[in-house]
């Protein structure tokens, strides 16, 4: 692991915020006037003493399975943004992006999201199939054949392409809303345990 890495981690790390605590402790004395001349060694054995007696990070080594395939799922997203990059019209390439962050939004509920096979399953076929089908038909069109209108009030294959991205977005965002609900669910059961253990609080959703 790099120098830099390791920097980063000691900083956010739970000794380094004990320690950092004592020591501002240690610095508000001073300016009280309770640490005398010698207040820099008091402020740096007071941040030796934090850090020395803060109990480690835990270590976390293993990945779930829920990690595994959402992770996998955002590789293959982020490769098809790359293929697409600048090969189609600006409301499509618009269109496309808000659809990735709603399914981004839903990756980042790995354990929710895998709890729900359905779920998983739109999720994981959107990125995998039902999206780069829709894109790549689109793509092997000819622009101009792609812009126009083949009859009266049939829709030409560029706003096909944008209403099968709408339907695609809508579907998701549903998907989205489904693992938020069990979100606020959670904290509505967490309300009631609370309530019922020490009483009564302003932080009752019902």
């Amino acid at each position: 692991m790099a120098i830099s890495d390791r920097v980063l981690r000691y900083l956010g790390s739970t000794r380094n915020i004990a320690g950092s605590c004592l020591a501002l402790l240690g610095l508000l004395g001073h300016f009280l006037g309770l640490a005398g001349a010698f207040w820099p060694v008091v402020v740096a054995a007071l941040y030796g003493v934090g850090a020395l007696l803060a109990p480690p990070d835990r270590v976390r080594l293993t990945i779930s399975h829920a990690e595994v395939e959402t992770e996998a799922l955002r590789e293959d997203l982020d490769t098809l943004l790359r293929r697409i990059e600048r090969r189609f019209p600006g409301d499509v390439d618009t269109a496309v992006r808000a659809l990735a962050e709603v399914i981004r939004g839903v990756l980042g509920r790995a354990e929710q999201l895998a709890a729900s096979p359905d779920q998983l399953h739109v999720v994981s076929q959107t990125i995998r199939s039902y999206l780069p089908a829709s894109l790549e038909a689109y793509a092997n069109l000819p622009r101009g054949y792609a812009l126009a209108r083949r009859a009266d009030r049939e829709r030409s294959a560029h706003e096909e392409l944008l209403a099968q991205l709408a339907l695609l977005d809508a579907q998701l965002r549903k998907v989205a809303e489904a693992i938020h609900r069990g979100d606020e669910q959670a904290l509505r059961d967490q309300g009631r345990f609370l309530r019922d253990r020490f009483g009564g609080s302003e932080l009752d959703l019902n």
